[in-house]
């Protein structure tokens, strides 16, 4: 029983051998975690840039998995999603740099922060999980869009079942749960996801497919609990009964990559399979007003 069970655990597994020769990714904290997992499988197939806050990490995680994969195409970019200025910074960067762009993934993430600010005065969890990567999309969709087929990926999580959007009190100025805003901010991936495809679709089908899904990694051993110490002590008991990054990440790669998924858009994902999203995340009306208020917030224009 106990192989079973572990095999269980953890859950699916991208099958897909598609390579990506002359294409270009880019997953955002990728020094750790399921993000790294992801980075590791993508450099077997193509160019993957690491956009991380912390570079020490990134550039460690990355000559590791240059190391390994033989890919020297792995490179470290600074991207702080807590602060859009260097968001903006990284964007014009890129853009300047890189004339393609398949594959967008917002990995990155934070979790049960103490409640703290981003630089501009956005509550931690909503500001760098859904905003920054609102803002990152943003900047990066007409490359994306010269690129297709092209696809973002957005890694949300099961917890936005326990979400809601808050516009009365975005910020948690109000009232302030750590665990709750961290729900809040993945349900916003689902609502942000399901709404950019829905603006995708149609336009740009000339080009190819140009598809956005989101997806819960599954409960990963990783850092992510780190602010609490109760969590991480909890993760330890119950690590067998965890996924590892590698099994975590695989979703992330087969949104990213898995051929039967060329038209998919909208979808969300777990273990790599269509899974049940939340009446909330289903929600269109509550979708379209995030994505004004999101927009509002951030200063941009995004019709």
């Amino acid at each position: 029983a106990f192989p079973s069970c572990r095999r269980y655990v953890a859950g699916g597994r991208c099958k897909s051998t598609a390579k990506m020769e002359g294409k270009v990714v880019i997953i955002t904290g990728a020094n750790t975690g399921i993000g790294k997992e992801t980075a590791r499988d993508l450099a077997r197939r193509g160019k993957v840039i690491i956009a991380c806050r912390d570079i020490a990490k990134a550039e460690a995680a990355a000559s590791e998995i240059r190391a390994e994969t033989g890919n020297q195409q792995v490179i470290v970019k600074k991207l702080d999603l807590a602060d859009t200025k260097s968001i903006r910074e990284f964007a014009e960067k890129f853009l300047a740099e890189e004339k393609e762009l398949h594959i967008l993934i917002n990995n990155a993430g934070v979790m049960l922060c103490p409640y703290s600010k981003t630089a501009d005065g956005f509550e931690m969890h909503m500001g760098v999980n859904h905003l920054g990567h609102f803002l990152l999309t943003f900047l990066l969709l007409e490359r994306l869009k010269q690129s297709a087929p092209a696809r973002i990926v957005n890694v949300s999580s099961l917890a936005h079942h326990g979400g809601r959007i808050r516009f009365h009190d975005l910020h948690g100025e109000k009232s302030y749960n750590r665990g709750l805003a961290y729900c809040h901010s993945k349900l916003a991936n689902v609502l942000f996801t399901r709404e950019l495809a829905r603006r995708l679709q149609g336009k740009f089908q000339s080009q190819g497919e140009f598809t956005a899904n989101a997806l819960h990694p599954g409960s990963v051993y990783s850092d992510l609990v780190r602010h609490s110490l109760v969590m991480s002590w909890l993760w330890k008991i119950f690590s067998f009964f965890l996924k590892t990054p590698w099994e975590g990440a695989q979703t992330s790669v087969y949104c990213a990559v898995a051929e039967e998924l060329d038209s998919v858009t909208g979808q969300y994902f777990s273990d790599c399979q269509p899974a049940y999203v939340s009446p909330r995340g289903r929600d269109d009306e509550t979708a379209r007003k995030l994505w004004s208020v999101s927009c509002e917030l951030l200063g941009i224009q995004w019709d």
